[in-house]
């Protein structure tokens, strides 16, 4: 049916042969061509170009969240992704990290270096990666580099950002505070000390609680009040331009309570203590490295304000001015720059307390709104504060009221006497009837010595009076001529 020809395998053969040839040839002129007329970084370049136009682009989308902001500025989305991510092991994980902390009632897990795990939010698959890189002889570094990486489809880049990873930040903070050691700071005086090394902690373990503070009811109250209003306001702060503080005045004699107020204070709102003896401060420099090395949701306390150095008045700083001498001396306008001016605001959610067994010794500057909010008179012992020390040690309540209770209530509106010593007396022994009538006994005492002192200061007016009118004849008339 078709002609068959024996030479036309040859000359095809032949051809294809001789143009491949001559592309060949054709190919390296152009390539030597190119070589000597194009830098070798442009063809690199180029080609480098032409290989990721033809390569598909991957899905995947990784974020690298790193330990350490910088240098020394610890990751907030780190530490909060270690938080989150114990609550989300998976049973097919192969490797953990296992602790326990003396008050923690249970051992705690996390992923080890190397280790994966997948989440799931709002359909989105994502999954985390826990890095450690060890340091390398010779290196710029000589500890484990750590970060996660988490992985998803790109096309979840914006959600991942805006949802995803601020819920997983607020569900560390709610597992952080459920979880919260409250810790007491002092200064550590060692001069080697630096950040937040300046101040060293144990743990507080103080177990007064609103309902064990002995004071009246209705100031309780008002104090419980005035904290959760405050708690809450982050964003009524930020509007009227104020820095998110609170600062609160304990006014009254030794043995009050305040040191108790403070813990119940500390214990209600789950905020650590940092306790500033200014007496140890020298300078503003250092008083300024000390507060802004507090951390967020703490109460600063300042004890006793009217006996520390000498930022009792402005006149002992202006004469320090005078002498050239402030920068070397904590000052007045020091602390109170601190308290309320530009550097208050290097911070949110803190409470400043002060107390004093003399509020009349304070400068008026410290007593204003802004810098003492709230004064809190922390009196004697009243008939509020029995009850409540009577239920505490004794389990006696409003139900079962004792015989005795209404005498002590009378005598302890006419005694000045300590919710310190009435709770010493009640502690004494277990017997409510001895306990109380030692009660009984201590605040008659206490009237007599009461009326006695009252009695003796008279009598002291009385003579100093009748000095004063036997040195000083006319001041009778010179009086009765004022006063008519």
């Amino acid at each position: 049916m078709f002609a068959s020809n024996p030479t036309a395998m040859p000359t095809t053969a032949s051809t294809m042969f001789s143009a491949y040839a001559s592309f060949a040839a054709s190919m390296m002129l152009v390539r030597s061509i190119t070589d000597q007329l194009i830098p070798g970084l442009l063809r690199t370049y180029i080609s480098s170009s032409l290989r990721h136009l033809f390569t598909p682009l991957s899905t995947t989308l990784t974020v690298v969240i790193e330990e350490y902001d910088g240098i020394i500025a610890r990751n907030e989305v780190f530490d909060a992704a270690e938080l989150y991510l114990r609550a989300k092991i998976s049973p097919l994980t192969e490797r953990l990290r296992v602790s326990k902390t003396p008050k923690q009632k249970a051992i705690s897990s996390a992923i080890d270096k190397n280790q994966e795990l997948v989440d799931t939010f709002e359909n989105m698959k994502l999954k985390w990666k826990f890095v450690c890189v060890e340091p390398k002889n010779g290196g710029h570094y000589s500890y484990d580099k750590r970060h996660y990486d988490l992985s998803f489809h790109r096309k979840h880049k914006e959600k991942v950002m805006e949802c995803y990873l601020p819920y997983v930040l607020a569900k560390a903070k709610a597992i952080k505070e459920e979880e919260q050691f409250l810790k007491l700071f002092t200064l550590d005086r060692d001069e080697n000390s630096r950040g937040s090394g300046l101040w060293k902690s144990i743990n507080l373990e103080h177990p007064s609680t609103f309902d064990t503070v002995a004071m009246e009811p209705e100031m309780k109250k008002r104090i419980i009040e005035d904290l959760d209003r405050f708690v809450r306001r982050k964003e009524f702060y930020k509007k009227v331009g104020k820095a998110w503080k609170r600062g609160y005045l304990l006014y009254g004699p030794p043995g009050t309570g305040k040191s108790s107020l403070i813990a119940a204070m500390a214990n209600y709102l789950n905020f650590s203590i940092y306790d500033l003896e200014l007496s140890s401060i020298s300078s503003n420099t250092e008083l300024r490295k000390a507060l802004l090395s507090t951390s967020n949701r703490s109460i600063l306390v300042i004890e006793d304000i009217d006996c520390s150095v000498e930022i009792q008045n402005r006149e002992a700083e202006e004469g320090a001015f005078q002498s050239n001498k402030s920068k070397k001396m904590l000052t007045l306008s020091g602390l109170l720059n601190f308290i309320d001016g530009l550097w208050s605001s290097c911070g949110d959610e803190r409470i400043i307390v002060f107390t004093t067994n003399h509020k009349d010794r304070l400068d008026p500057a410290l007593l204003r709104p802004g810098r003492m909010d709230m004064h809190i008179n922390m009196s004697y012992c009243t008939a509020g504060g029995f009850n409540t020390l009577a239920s505490n040690y004794l389990g006696i309540h409003r139900s079962n009221r004792h015989r005795l209770c209404g005498e002590i209530e009378g005598l302890i509106e006419s005694s000045e006497v300590t919710p310190a010593e009435v709770a010493e007396e009640l502690m004494r022994i277990d017997d409510a009837d001895v306990a109380l009538e030692g009660l009984v006994s201590l605040l008659k005492r206490k009237k007599v010595e009461r009326n006695e002192a009252k009695e003796e200061a008279s009598n002291k007016i009385e003579i100093q009076y009748v000095k004063r009118q036997k040195t000083e004849p006319n001041v009778n008339g010179d009086n009765q001529n004022m006063l008519s």
